[in-house]
């Protein structure tokens, strides 16, 4: 992202001036707390009495918790470089935070105030920003950007689905996975404009030239390929149709990824970070793909994580960290601690990847993989919170 084009007169707190400071603050250590809170829910230590069982409770905080504060965050961030609009700031940015906050109470409490009083609290946020959205992108022209208030649309309409598939089954399969899928749309759209875009730049500025091949139509293509094998993966995870999919989902995203020459710029932590956490959205179709075949060896939860911890986890820390440091003013670069948080994230990634494949382990690999997540994300609040709670430089 580049500089906000234009500002309004703005003298309260720091972390009210720009939509990125408290969503992705608030959102990062929200992040550490769910999986501090998490993982004794799964060894049996813990119970929460809400009216999401353990396993729904964490799916549902990490696709429509915590995710949806972070997209907040970036969007309230680039849209006035997309529309040329004034930024959201001060006492309404306060307000869409703390309706963010009453969802995550909501959840907290559910069990007293019951799932459909809940479902209509924690569906109020995405339904406003949402709006928000598209005002902004509707009043800017931006009408390419429409795509981004339907995904929006369609991330409320499956978090609606997941608090009425859990009543109401007691399972929210189609929600969780149409989340997940959601999500990495979002990873496949944005993904591809910043990171070829923050690659050839650095490439241009060391004076390592890269020259793509690739054309809009090509790429437009892949994106399309990737969708339908979700969708089918959505519909019937098991089928062999949804498995043939996906491996050429793999294969599709790998060649758009090898296009992007990442390794070119492999001195540069904040440019190669966006590359790795691409390589797990194409790890996740190649796993998920194999899962439909073999899935005794390579369970269905391999690929689910490569792609939430690894893609999802990956993308938003690679995302926080670099607007973080260019909206504050700071160099684009990155120190020991941001390389550490890097490191810890895609370690995360790794051993609950691991943690799938080898069952007999996963008991000690998933608690590593929780401390691992724990780690970047609070990480990230120690190391980051000082800049988004200062003025910019």
């Amino acid at each position: 992202m580049t500089p906000i084009p234009r500002l309004k007169t703005y003298e309260g707190p720091a972390i009210l001036s720009y939509g990125f400071r408290p969503f992705f603050l608030i959102g990062a250590v929200y992040a550490a707390l769910a999986i501090l809170m998490w993982l004794p829910q799964y060894f049996g230590e813990l119970t929460l009495g809400g009216v999401f069982s353990p396993r729904a409770w964490h799916t549902h905080e990490m696709l429509f918790g915590f995710l949806p504060a972070i997209i907040t965050g970036f969007l309230l961030t680039a849209i006035p470089n997309w529309t040329g609009r004034f930024p959201l700031q001060g006492a309404p940015l306060l307000v869409l935070l703390c309706i963010w906050l009453l969802g995550r109470a909501a959840i907290g409490v559910s069990a007293l105030i019951g799932w459909l009083p809940t479902m209509a609290i924690d569906c109020a946020f995405l339904a406003v920003v949402a709006a928000v959205v598209a005002r902004e992108v509707v009043a800017g022209k931006n009408w390419r950007n429409l795509r981004v208030v339907a995904i929006l649309a369609l991330l409320l309409a499956s978090n609606a689905g997941f608090h009425l598939e859990a009543h109401y089954t007691r399972s929210a399969s189609y929600a969780e996975r149409s989340g997940v899928v959601l999500a990495l749309i979002l990873i496949m759209l944005i993904g591809g404009r910043i990171v070829p875009s923050f690659t050839h730049n650095w490439l241009v500025k060391s004076n390592l030239v890269h020259t793509s091949a690739s054309n809009e139509r090509a790429d437009q293509s892949i994106v399309a390929i990737a969708i339908a094998a979700l969708l089918a993966w959505v519909i019937s995870p098991e089928s062999p149709l949804a498995g043939i999919a996906l491996l050429l989902g793999a294969a599709a995203q790998t060649a758009r990824l090898a296009n992007w020459a990442g390794w070119r710029a492999w001195r540069n932590p904040l440019v190669v970070v966006l590359h790795v956490a691409y390589g797990f959205v194409s790890l996740g179709f190649a796993l998920s793909g194999v899962a439909v075949f073999f899935p005794e060896t390579v369970p269905p939860s391999a690929g689910v994580h490569a792609w939430t911890v690894g893609a999802m986890g990956g993308m938003i820390l690679a995302v926080m960290t670099r607007a973080s440091l260019g909206h504050t003013g700071r160099e684009l670069r990155a120190d020991w601690a941001t390389d550490c948080l890097y490191a810890a994230i895609v370690g995360s990634a790794l051993i609950r990847i691991a943690a799938a494949l080898q069952p007999r382990y996963a008991m000690t690999l998933l608690a590593a993989s929780g401390v691992a997540w724990i780690a970047a994300f609070l990480g990230f609040a120690i190391a980051y919170g000082p800049l988004l709670t200062k003025p910019r430089r």
